[in-house]
């Protein structure tokens, strides 16, 4: 009886707003499906899934049941699933999907910005995450990171999260979107020092042409291919685990 008790007050999860049925990108090395979950906690100006956040309900939505359908006979050859968004630890039933997820034979990616650390921690301490990816926007100071997320926030949240990513022993990647005007030798170098230790760290082209707020990030400037490679290979290589 308690336990139908406690399933009955279990969340239901959450509702999914976007769904890739086989991606290539999203984890390396293995093909995945993505889903999007709508809401964020965050208004980077330069993100360009932004009517997750400013207008889900014009989005159609995928039944979790039906997607679970669609990718089943898909087990073995579908690596795993990306819980993208938007921001998934945002959402109540975020362990109920991550656990049938898993109960359907799929590998789980949680992609999320790191504000929520008790949430991140209690999913991959339950062992419902294969790995995490984190996003780190700028050097761990308020004004750097309010830039570059859109809003105040407490950076110890971050810092937090980073800090237990590094330590816990699950597959981690951070992933960090920069431009020249906001990302210079020194900002990089900062938030080098930061994430010096972890398994992965990914630099990618801010693009101003897909913002959410064009005006914030105007002049922001754009790394080109040859130089995104060359800070990948100087910058973020280096303090990455051997």
């Amino acid at each position: 009886m308690p336990d139908s008790a406690a399933a009955a007050r279990a969340p239901e999860p959450p509702v999914i707003k976007g769904f890739i049925e086989t991606s290539f990108l999203d984890w390396r090395g293995l093909i995945s499906a993505v889903l999007f979950l709508p809401g964020c906690n965050f208004a980077c100006p330069y993100c360009h899934n932004f009517t997750l956040v400013s207008d889900p309900d014009s989005l159609m939505t995928f039944p979790l049941d039906s997607v679970l359908d669609r990718l089943r006979p898909f087990v073995g050859w579908i690596d795993g699933v990306v819980i993208s968004g938007g921001e998934p630890t945002l959402h109540p039933g975020l362990e109920e999907l991550l656990g049938q997820i898993h109960e359907t034979g799929f590998k789980v990616k949680l992609d999320t910005n790191g504000y929520r650390p008790d949430v991140v921690k209690r999913v991959v301490e339950a062992g419902l995450v294969d790995m995490v990816a984190m996003d780190v926007k700028a050097p761990l100071e308020p004004l750097a990171y309010r830039r570059s997320c859109g809003r105040a926030i407490e950076v110890d949240k971050v810092a937090d999260t980073l800090a237990y990513l590094k330590s816990c022993g699950v597959a981690h990647e951070f992933r960090s979107t920069i431009c020249p005007s906001w990302h210079g030798p020194e900002e990089l170098g900062r938030m080098a020092r930061a994430v010096e230790g972890c398994m992965s760290w990914t630099l990618q082209a801010m693009n101003p042409g897909t913002a959410w707020n064009t005006e914030a990030v105007d002049g922001a400037g754009m790394f080109n291919v040859e130089e995104l490679d060359e800070l990948q290979k100087s910058v973020a290589d280096p303090v990455c685990r051997r």
